[in-house]
């Protein structure tokens, strides 16, 4: 029987061979590259941002139910993105692979959930709510996940790794 090798079965082959585990230097400086992104500082600038929509909203304005209702909009992106972000850093959704999917799916059901029901309870808790301006709060507090992908400087925090003194052969 024979057997033909084509050129990327040739290649898999070579780049399996010339694997080889980063050194202690070498991981820390991909570290320093690759920061980790803090979800809590994204769910900070949001509401950072929902409080500036709600203040320009009723300096615009002059109403205050324009005003309650974009902070209104922003809390309900902000507090179920808080609640996610605490479900998703709990140890038990750090425990496997398979944990961590579960509870991805989990916590992602349970904040668009809480978002739909802050949602209908608006026109409850907003005195004459402003649907206007509670979209506006809403769709821009949302925006500010795209932010922590482009402004990575403001969100990423920093690794600083103490280098090894140690001398490895």
């Amino acid at each position: 029987m024979m057997t033909i090798v084509t050129q990327n079965e040739s290649e898999d082959s070579q780049d399996a061979d010339s694997f080889r585990p980063l050194s202690s230097q070498e991981a820390q400086l991909l570290r320093q590259n690759l920061p980790l992104l803090s979800v809590w500082r994204v769910v900070v600038a949001q509401v950072g941002v929902g409080v500036v929509v709600a203040l320009l909203a009723g300096m615009i304005t002059s109403k205050w139910n324009v005003a309650w209702s974009a902070g209104y909009g922003a809390l309900a992106v902000a507090v179920p993105a808080a609640l996610f972000a605490r479900g998703m850093t709990s140890p038990v959704s750090s425990a496997s692979v398979g944990a961590s999917v579960a509870g991805f799916l989990l916590w992602e059901i349970v904040k668009i959930g809480l978002t739909l029901a802050m949602l209908m309870a608006a026109p409850r808790v907003v005195p004459e709510v402003s649907w206007p301006a509670m979209l506006v709060g809403l769709v821009l507090t949302m925006k500010v996940y795209w932010l922590a992908l482009g402004a990575r400087s403001l969100f990423y925090r920093k690794v600083n790794f103490k280098s090894e003194q140690t001398n490895v052969s």
